[in-house]
């Protein structure tokens, strides 16, 4: 299950020798994620994936980090984010503060 996006931190400014290294990673959308694992199981390089579900929410975990760094004053995308069940409490108490 994606659970967050995975965000950057300053060290990737550092990496490759870019003070806006950072900010450019963001405003891409396509900072990764994380998973947890509902189920053990192997996996192997070069398995498929399938989706099995989808939030009701329709979020998506682009959507997720554009609310955290660009569009705090989204109130009706804040309130579907802090009712996402798949985000870590942390996150979802964030977006309802």
């Amino acid at each position: 299950m994606v659970t967050q996006p995975r965000l950057p931190c300053y060290k990737l400014g550092i990496r490759f020798g870019r003070p806006d290294m950072v900010k450019q990673f963001l405003a891409s959308r396509r900072t990764g994620f994380y998973f947890r694992v509902l189920q053990e199981g192997e996996v192997e390089a070069g398995d498929t994936l399938e989706l099995l579900s989808r939030d009701d929410n329709n979020i998506t975990v682009a959507d997720i980090t554009q609310l955290y760094v660009r569009e705090e004053d989204n109130p009706d995308l804040r309130q579907r984010a802090a009712q996402l069940e798949a985000l870590p409490k942390s996150w979802r108490d964030y977006f309802q503060q």
